[in-house]
């Protein structure tokens, strides 16, 4: 990209500089000699030479911008930013000089002004095509000469800020400090700022959206709305989606009151945007009972939900946070981001859940008082391949974990959990539904002080596996966008509120129970790809080859469902204190129902790898679970 004239950028930046009245006092004295010579250069054009006024019609012609500038005023041309003037100031110009041209002309024809020649008649039709010529010519000339250093030096990248308050005009000064982004406009659907100039910017209304994009050539709007609600920044992000807009977001004021420049916090729109719920405020009590002041210990730390785990917790200022994850580059990075907040001690062990002696060691040695079991193989299709490891991470790793936590006197166990533990159709839900049944029968063992738990829900926004970066990175190599079938439907919610409702969840057990997370509606995946097409102001692609990118639909997966659910019985849940968090009525299976909800699963397990697996579940029930005849039960 060429670099802007010198002398060019510094005349923009001491034109733009410029008070407003100085500003407007340049250009009334500009359209005073545009007037006058308007006025001059009709009779030259009618005499057919250049023309020497009398003293009585040079008095004529000063009184032309006279008799203009006033009409000027009443109709706005004084009042707008000669930067941003557009078709309507052409309009108002075209207006006001049919105005000023018939007073002048009677003022012209019946006063002694017009000299001994007189006033020939073609004159004042001339003067008002040359004066309005003249004045138009100079406002859009002069932007012009404004925004061609601006365009050079942003490479003709301009944007519109949709929102005008405080947020957006802090946004606006931050991209005029730097030169990768211009702010052309802002845009507001508050009808007392439409109109207004703030910081050189014109606040436009909603309705002009399609003129803006045409007139400044934009094609990026960021959303600065930071202290609105999640409601209102859907309704806006979805009416900016329908102009093939890139759409960027600056986040909540949380963010914004950080002290961070506003410009490094400005992101992509992504789906949460759309499918988000105004959360409702955590109750500080269930946040910091489990935590404050104790021991903690996150398995799985290194993944989205244990993650996200680690952050929150480390902020509620725990005794001591364990980090426990098999994954060596995961657990590094979390470690090393929660250990620079400076928050509480932090203490990375790097090891799996399966392997009971490191458990059991790592209890013994740091008191564990709260574990947060988040370690699991969740990827069905992986799972679904890869049995044997499903099995010992899931079934086996929870309950290594549940029985340390007991055999050591922890007080709070809380197992995460997944809708695809109902009624499950695959080994990744089968084996979840498992340690959700192991950590209840725990629970009721006797003389056990351990208070377990596991709280349910749905997709988070944003893990790792989830249909979301995926979509993502295919819309980014051009298609096609791969969806399963065109029924099939998720729950999703935010990583940030899953995890807070389940810290809080885990201080309302009382023992054994499976809560359930309030997941919203259910969101079908094609409209959710959909969704993704747009946001990145491009198009679904159509059967006739029109549009960007195709959505493709490849067949559901082994084991996949159309449809999640959150209930095995059909008897509901119950309310809590917390309106997004619901108790499920489901007891713990008998031995009989064991062996129903189980035999299917174990029947199929019929390749080697799969006999494995099979001679593990019956491992762990006759050797780990505290259910006294599960094993006979299984191997019938």
């Amino acid at each position: 990209m060429s670099k802007p004239n010198n002398a060019a950028v510094r005349m923009s930046r001491v034109a733009t500089a410029l008070p407003r009245s100085t500003k407007q006092i340049i250009t009334i004295l500009v359209d005073f000699i545009s007037l006058f010579f308007a006025v001059w250069g009709a009779y030259c054009l009618r005499l057919g030479y250049w023309y020497e006024p009398s003293v009585e019609q040079f008095a004529l012609f000063l009184l032309a911008p006279l008799i203009a500038a006033p009409i000027f005023v009443i109709n706005g041309l004084y009042r707008s930013v000669i930067r941003y003037v557009g078709e309507q100031a052409l309009l108002a110009i075209v207006k006001s000089m049919g105005i000023a041209t018939l007073l002048w002309t009677g003022v012209a024809f019946m006063t002694e002004m017009r000299g001994l020649e007189g006033v020939p008649r073609s004159v004042p039709l001339l003067y008002f095509m040359l004066a309005t010529g003249f004045v138009a010519a100079t406002r859009f000339g002069a932007r012009w000469l404004l925004w061609l250093p601006l365009r050079k030096r942003y490479g003709n990248e301009q944007i519109l800020i949709f929102g005008a308050g405080q947020a957006g005009h802090q946004l606006a000064t931050s991209l005029l400090q730097g030169d990768k982004l211009f702010p052309a406009a802002f845009v507001d659907d508050n009808p007392n700022l439409v109109g207004k100039d703030l910081g050189g910017l014109r606040v436009h209304s909603v309705n002009q959206l399609p003129w803006l994009i045409e007139h400044y050539e934009v094609s990026s709007v960021i959303v600065c709305l930071p202290d609105v609600s999640s409601e209102k920044r859907r309704e806006v992000v979805e009416l900016l989606e329908q102009h093939r807009l890139k759409v960027r977001i600056l986040p909540g004021l949380s963010d914004i009151v950080s002290g961070r420049n506003l410009v490094s916090l400005v992101r992509e729109v992504d789906v949460g945007d759309l499918l988000g719920r105004d959360p409702i405020a955590a109750d500080p009590a269930l946040l910091h009972k489990c935590i404050t002041g104790k021991v903690v210990l996150v398995t799985g730390s290194g993944g989205s939900i244990g993650s996200e785990l680690s952050h929150q917790i480390a902020a509620l200022s725990p005794k001591q946070l364990i980090l426990l994850d098999h994954s060596e580059p995961s657990l590094y990075q979390v470690h090393r981001k929660v250990e620079g907040l400076n928050a509480c001690p932090v203490v990375p062990c790097l090891g799996s859940v399966a392997d009971a002696d490191l458990i059991r060691h790592v209890f013994k040695t740091y008191h564990v008082q709260t574990v947060y079991h988040a370690a699991a193989h969740k990827h069905v299709p992986l799972v679904e391949s890869n049995i044997s490891e499903g099995v010992k991470n899931n079934i086996l790793g929870t309950q290594n974990v549940a029985q340390a936590a007991a055999e050591f006197g922890s007080e709070t166990f809380v197992l995460i959990s997944t809708d695809k533990a109902v009624r499950p159709t695959n080994v990744m839900g089968s084996t979840k539904r498992w340690a959700e049944l192991a950590i209840q029968q725990v629970a009721r063992s006797q003389g056990n002080k351990t208070i377990f738990c596991a709280v349910r829900f749905g997709n988070v926004l944003g893990s790792s596996g989830s249909v979301i970066p995926l979509f993502k990175e295919q819309i980014q190599k051009g298609g096609p966008i791969t969806v399963t079938h065109p029924e099939i439907n998720r729950f999703f919610m935010s990583i940030h509120e899953a995890v807070e409702l389940v810290i809080q969840a885990g201080s309302m057990a009382q023992g054994g129970e499976v809560f359930l997370l309030d997941m919203g509606e259910s969101v079908k995946i094609v409209d959710l790809a959909k969704k993704m097409i747009s946001l990145a102001g491009l198009t679904e692609k159509t059967a006739d080859g029109k549009g960007d990118i195709e959505i493709q639909f490849t067949g559901l997966r082994p084991g996949e469902k159309l449809f999640e659910e959150l209930l095995i019985d059909d008897a509901g849940a119950e309310k809590t204190a917390h309106p997004k968090i619901m108790r499920a009525h489901e007891a713990g299976l008998s031995k009989d129902q064991w062996g129903q909800v189980w035999g299917s699963l174990l029947n199929s397990l019929q390749t080697e790898q799969e006999q494995s697996a099979k001679r593990l579940l019956l491992d762990v029930a006759n050797n780990h679970f505290p259910m006294n005849t599960l094993g006979s039960t299984l191997n019938a």
